[in-house]
């Protein structure tokens, strides 16, 4: 079972897709409109998959999560946007709705695992007998 700080970030990005889509609403060229919108599609669906680990993540993991958190995104908001066009359903709610749709069922399964998460971050072993310097 998550813990409380887990459970608030996955409700967090799960939220997150739905606030980016509710401020289209909002008036064309309105900082408040682009930037939740400009921030959900940068970072949303990798925060998703790579966060929410179990256990939480060492300092040199969260900075692995956060640094392939970008492009992991662009590179899942490129092919729903190719398939939309592909399917010839394109439109930026429709785009949004498929975005925010999979970060909600992402955000409810746990991360995938990262190296660093799992080696002891980026700490170095300490030299044993025979083990060089």
């Amino acid at each position: 079972m998550p813990n409380r700080p887990q459970a608030q970030l996955r409700a967090a990005l799960a939220a997150s897709g739905w606030l980016a889509l509710a401020a289209t609403a909002l008036p064309g060229g309105s900082p408040l409109r682009w930037i939740p919108v400009l921030l959900f599609v940068t970072l949303g669906p990798g925060l998703a998959l790579l966060h929410p680990q179990p256990g939480g993540l060492r300092p040199g993991a969260r900075l692995e999560a956060v640094a392939l958190a970008a492009p992991l995104s662009l590179a899942l908001g490129a092919l729903t946007a190719t398939s939309l066009f592909l399917a010839e359903t394109f439109s930026a709610t429709a785009f949004l709705i498929s975005l925010a749709a999979f970060v909600t069922i992402v955000a409810a399964l746990p991360g995938v695992p990262l190296p660093a998460a799992t080696r002891g971050a980026v700490e170095r072993a300490k030299p044993g007998p025979g083990r060089g310097r």
